[in-house]
């Protein structure tokens, strides 16, 4: 009952974030408990959050733009155009 409650408030407190928010905010939850499962320590718990965020931030960022993608150049810089 306790868990239900947690993830409940937990899913309100984001209800009203921008998508960028959303998926930093759940990359590093992922990440942390990724990292911490890996390594068995609060420092990979550390390193798992912060990749998970920039991570979930990026796919946040993204999902403003409908209609819109990330590509690579040949030069392996990062644009976005309409998606096909």
């Amino acid at each position: 009952m306790k868990k239900a409650i947690a993830f409940a408030l937990i899913g309100l407190s984001i209800a009203s974030c921008t998508p960028t928010e959303q998926g930093a905010g759940i990359g590093a939850a992922s990440g942390a408990v990724i990292g911490g499962v890996a390594t068995g320590n609060v420092r990979g718990a550390a390193v798992g959050a912060a990749i998970g965020g920039v991570a979930g931030a990026v796919i946040g960022r993204v999902a403003e733009q409908p209609g819109q993608c990330y590509y690579r150049d040949r030069y392996g810089r990062r644009y976005i155009d309409d998606c096909p």
